[in-house]
């Protein structure tokens, strides 16, 4: 579930030509998803789209009695391409947060999903952030300072990779920034890749993100270690992205989304997915 509207939106927000998409419930949409995040979203050897949101979206599209079409774009472009009037909908893992709240809406949310830290066990840091598994949320900051003091202790001087434009970007800078390096990335693939090789000290990424990348065989002696962490500047869970005018469409997804909430279809999908239950509590 990521974050934060990337500094190139301000200038797309300028020139956008307005999206003539009133409050008429729509007969058919397309859903942009990122193809890259897996458990969530990603592409098949064949070439297909597929991951929990794929299936979600699919139910959800089932619920609305609407077509919907799904395609991949990258990260960095969701926000900007469904101002524009690209798509309709983003899928994407996408952390409702303030700032985005501010050029698109969501809906309601349909995941929770905190986010940690992944380490080589036999490291430094594997051995000292070993054991520690507790949840912290950044809404109670008090609560959280000693496990972030900690931490801070533990990472200073280290080299930390991060997808570029995420809430987990925005985390580090936010309680980091003094302490380490932080290095950015594209895609989670690539700073896998650079632990992995040994380039980075860790990542910082969403649990359900970590246990897909540590479930390779290659990821063998990797952990994820230290305390997790949602809330504050992770938002409010992970949502549809929408445009504001979109509000039929909104009211559409919320009921379809409450339906899956309420009958389960969200916690089988997680389990399948990611095999932990991440359907909100309220």
């Amino acid at each position: 579930m990521k974050s934060l509207v990337l500094a190139a939106l301000g200038v797309v927000l300028a020139t956008a030509v307005p999206v003539a998409h009133a409050a008429d419930a729509p007969k058919s949409i397309t859903i942009a998803t990122e193809g890259a995040y897996a458990p969530w979203n990603f592409v098949t050897p064949d070439g297909k789209l597929d991951g929990l949101e794929i299936d979600l979206a699919n139910d959800l599209c089932a619920r609305m009695k609407i077509e919907c079409k799904i395609i991949a774009q990258n990260w960095d472009g969701l926000i900007p391409s469904l101002q524009v009037g690209k798509f309709d909908v983003i899928m994407a893992s996408m952390f409702i947060t303030d700032k985005r709240l501010e050029v698109i809406d969501f809906t309601r949310t349909y995941a929770v999903d905190p986010s940690a830290f992944s380490v080589p066990k036999d490291s430094d840091l594997g051995k000292a952030m070993a054991n520690d598994a507790e949840q912290f949320n950044l809404n109670d900051e008090a609560k959280a300072k000693p496990a972030i003091d900690k931490l801070r202790e533990l990472l200073k001087g280290k080299v930390v990779g991060v997808q570029s434009a995420t809430a987990n970007l925005e985390f580090l800078k936010k309680y980091f920034a003094d302490d380490i390096e932080i290095r950015e990335y594209k895609t989670v693939e690539e700073h896998d890749l650079d632990l992995a090789a040994g380039r980075i000290d860790a990542v910082f990424a969403q649990k359900t993100a970590l246990a897909a990348t540590l479930a390779k065989p290659e990821f063998a002696d990797f952990t994820e270690a230290g305390p997790g962490f949602d809330g504050g500047v992770f938002g409010r869970g992970t949502g549809a992205g929408v445009r504001k005018a979109d509000t039929a469409l909104k009211d559409m997804l919320n009921k379809a989304i409450d339906e899956a909430i309420a009958d389960g279809t969200i916690k089988k999908l997680s389990e399948k997915w990611v095999h932990s239950d991440v359907t909100p509590k309220s």
